[in-house]
């Protein structure tokens, strides 16, 4: 006999509808914590790790996803700040932007009014960034050698469109 079997239609309605809520509940907690995990915290760094991070100093070619290739400098203002130069062609005269990643609080993150991202990760070899405000993709600078690294970026998938990645394949400019 199963425990319903004995109860009268009101008891197994009302034990229904709490073992129903039960279910919604569990499921809220078990998505929440999901959503949680997709997130993850950022990382708390010091400026020795960002020592692991000269290697990207220098000037850079970049192709792959775009038309034409483009130009960027990466350079350490201070033991705390890695600024990204981005130049119009391969003479590197005109600065047309300056991205700061700033240490600030433990956290490595760029300083920017519009899309942020902030460090997760920092070894000798690469670095990962996830999104912290109004950005969406997730990105990674990946040591290939002395002079050449790879950018990648992913965005996940959203309503009506698919998870896409771009790959930037970065050269040590000029080069040698």
């Amino acid at each position: 006999m199963h425990y319903y079997q004995d109860m009268d239609l009101r008891a197994r309605t009302e034990r229904a509808v709490l073992i129903l809520l039960a279910g919604a509940v569990l499921l809220a907690g078990v998505s929440y914590s999901s959503n949680l995990a997709q997130t993850p915290a950022p990382r708390k760094f010091s400026a020795s790790d960002l020592e692991k991070l000269r290697w990207i100093e220098g000037s850079w070619r970049g192709t792959g996803d775009v038309s034409a290739p483009f130009f960027e400098r990466y350079r350490f203002e201070n033991a705390t700040t890695l600024a990204v130069d981005s130049f119009p062609d391969e003479k590197l005269s005109t600065v047309e932007e300056t991205t700061r990643f700033e240490l600030k609080d433990g956290q490595f993150a760029n300083n920017s009014d519009d899309a942020r991202w902030i460090a997760t990760s920092i070894d000798y070899q690469s670095i990962v960034f996830e999104p912290l405000v109004k950005a969406k993709n997730t990105f990674r600078w990946q040591r290939e050698s002395d002079n050449s690294w790879t950018a990648i970026l992913n965005w996940p998938a959203t309503e009506g469109k698919p998870a896409r990645q771009r790959v930037y394949k970065m050269e040590r400019w000029p080069k040698k």
